[in-house]
């Protein structure tokens, strides 16, 4: 039986496939993770609300990394329809800011 964590980390892992291709060349190292909340410190550039995932762009030799946080995205999220939609928008978003374009001109093959 899988746990509600096991199902998240599920929908994450799709939601990651569709973006293989877009990120393959330069992003192709890129990590995706989940944790459950994000940290309580944000950085000094960030906005003081609620974050649902993170781009930690490539540095020092480490590669890019998308980190999409659990609890946030489920309190937003009614069902599993609704949490693996919000899920695609987060990737979406944190994708289209690591290659520099607007979410709505990525074409991951929808």
């Amino acid at each position: 039986m899988s746990t509600r964590r096991d199902r998240f980390d599920q929908i994450v892992l799709e939601g990651t496939e569709r973006f293989e291709k877009l990120l393959s060349g330069r992003y192709a190292g890129t990590e995706f993770a989940v944790e459950d909340v994000p940290p309580s410190d944000p950085a000094p550039w960030e906005e003081r609300r609620i974050v649902l995932g993170r781009l930690f762009p490539a540095d020092g030799g480490m590669p890019a990394r998308i980190v999409v946080y659990r609890r946030p995205i489920e309190a937003r999220a009614g069902d599993g329809r609704d949490r693996a939609d919000l899920v695609r928008e987060v990737l979406e978003e944190h994708v289209a800011a690591l290659l520099g374009v607007a979410p709505e001109d990525l074409d991951a093959g929808d």
